[in-house]
């Protein structure tokens, strides 16, 4: 894997009808946001090769809307990424992301945050990049890394909602 794509579901309704955190659905400016950050990824030519998501709804709508920019994508939904910690999560993408150029992985805090603060950390990333990323990383918000033969990271860009809009 050369690229990895970090990728947080977009904004959430508060509670479900089921009451089951599981089953929340996006909002209005989720699915906004959530579009947008497909076509901001898309206009940037960070196609992944394969995406790995939870299976929580919230997750599926979003990948709905990321999809209209990469339409013959079909993500690999997994239960096991819900709500993962930042070590299973890179264990997973160790594993998976062997074969492939760029693989986008769809999630939810704290594991992505986490999990992208730590790559930033390792990669000795510029200072305001990290300061950005442990302030939050926002619904529908993006981080993206190169790796090199050796498996090391390197930072390659933190893209938010708010600097869509």
């Amino acid at each position: 894997m050369n690229r990895l794509i970090l990728l947080r579901h977009g904004d959430a309704e508060r509670d479900a009808e089921s009451g089951d955190d599981f089953d929340r659905r996006l909002t209005d400016l989720g699915r906004r946001d959530s579009h947008g950050a497909g076509l901001t990824l898309s206009e940037l030519g960070l196609r992944p090769d394969l995406v790995l998501a939870s299976a929580a709804v919230r997750v599926r709508e979003t990948w709905a809307e990321v999809a209209n920019s990469f339409p013959d994508l079909e993500p690999r939904y997994e239960k096991e990424l819900y709500l993962a910690e930042p070590g299973f999560l890179r264990s997973v993408i160790s594993l998976r992301g062997a074969g492939c150029e760029t693989l986008m992985m769809v999630g939810h805090n704290p594991g992505l945050q986490d999990l992208a603060t730590r790559l930033l950390i390792e990669c000795n990333a510029p200072s305001s990049a990290i300061s950005r990323i442990r302030t939050g990383l926002p619904t529908a918000g993006a981080a993206v890394f190169l790796f090199d033969a050796n498996g090391r990271p390197a930072y390659d860009g933190l893209f938010y909602p708010r600097d869509r809009r």
